[in-house]
């Protein structure tokens, strides 16, 4: 995920449980009565006008992977169908607070945008999907909902934590990913940035180097808490070469490189991680060349004599 200006509004849905890990429970049918009502509030007060933002969008961003699902209500669903408009692809499920706080939003930006964006629900839930649909009834949501099973979670490079979005522009193609909650007015001013109706934005681009697509983490200069001084230009490229083929052993089936880019407080990846680096820089690691020496400062100054 990229992180920009308003960590703290994002503090709230953040360090939201890996699905894989988190036990199915359903939501609570007084906190879905209850938050209802959230839908017209959150619409009332989604205006990107108030306040500058800084977005951030892949430089060369790649197509959305193709697919084809069933909505509850018996709808295909296929990235084609909505080619011209702002998509934010939404994977959440019915036990994750976070995503139950985020869907009237959602829900509001949906409403206000009917022209210029489409909002998609995947759920990860494993509960029969009626149960789902039951609870998306009662939620009232305004937009298609489907379920999202393990093949379709895997086009996205999995999905380790809810809510997770990937926003779209109007060619289909993956310009964002949103790891936690957002806010609607942050959301609010991507839409209207990609419909082309900018309004008290600023860019900037980012290099995909597995933040958004795991499998660009293979673009990565650096990996968060592995320390790589030690090494030469040409053993640096090796490492990340390497940290990009050994799995990590934490159980994520991830790369090293990978799971240090998705979960930087992973202690497995960051341990292994360290460990090829250093035998790396040592001349110990097999095919990495000779050790890398220390810089030598030299002094200039008059010869001696």
């Amino acid at each position: 995920m990229v992180f920009y200006s308003l960590a703290a509004a994002l503090a709230v849905g953040l360090g939201v449980l890996a699905a894989r890990r988190e036990p199915l429970r359903a939501a609570p049918a007084k906190t879905v009565d209850t938050q209802k009502a959230r839908v017209q509030q959150a619409a009332a007060t989604i205006d990107p006008s108030r306040q500058h933002f800084t977005l951030q969008f892949v430089k060369d961003p790649e197509n959305v992977p193709n697919f084809s699902v069933q909505s509850l209500g018996g709808q295909t669903l296929n990235p084609a169908q909505w080619r011209g408009k702002v998509v934010i692809l939404n994977f959440w499920a019915t036990w994750c607070g976070p995503c139950r706080y985020e869907i009237p939003e959602l829900m509001a930006l949906e409403k206000q945008y009917p022209n210029s964006l489409q909002v998609v629900g995947l759920s990860v839930d494993e509960a029969p999907p009626a149960t789902v649909e039951q609870f998306a009834q009662r939620m009232g949501i305004n937009y298609p909902v489907a379920i999202a099973g393990d093949a379709l979670q895997n086009k996205f490079g999995g999905i380790l934590a809810l809510p997770t979005s990937f926003v779209l522009n109007r060619q289909g193609q993956v310009v964002e990913k949103h790891v936690g909650l957002v806010p609607s007015d942050y959301y609010a001013a991507e839409i209207g940035y990609l419909a082309g109706k900018p309004e008290n934005v600023e860019v900037k681009t980012f290099v995909d180097e597995g933040q958004v697509f795991p499998g660009n983490a293979k673009n990565a200069t650096s990996l968060p808490g592995v320390d790589m001084s030690k090494l030469t230009p040409t053993q640096k490229k090796f490492a990340i070469k390497v940290l990009n083929e050994k799995r990590c052993h934490c159980g994520c089936n991830y790369t090293l490189a990978q799971c240090r880019l998705l979960d930087s407080a992973c202690p497995v990846s960051q341990k292994e991680a360290q460990t090829i680096v250093n035998e790396i820089a040592a001349g110990k690691y097999p095919g990495s060349g000779p050790a890398a020496k220390p810089a030598v400062s030299v002094r200039v100054g008059s010869p001696t004599r």
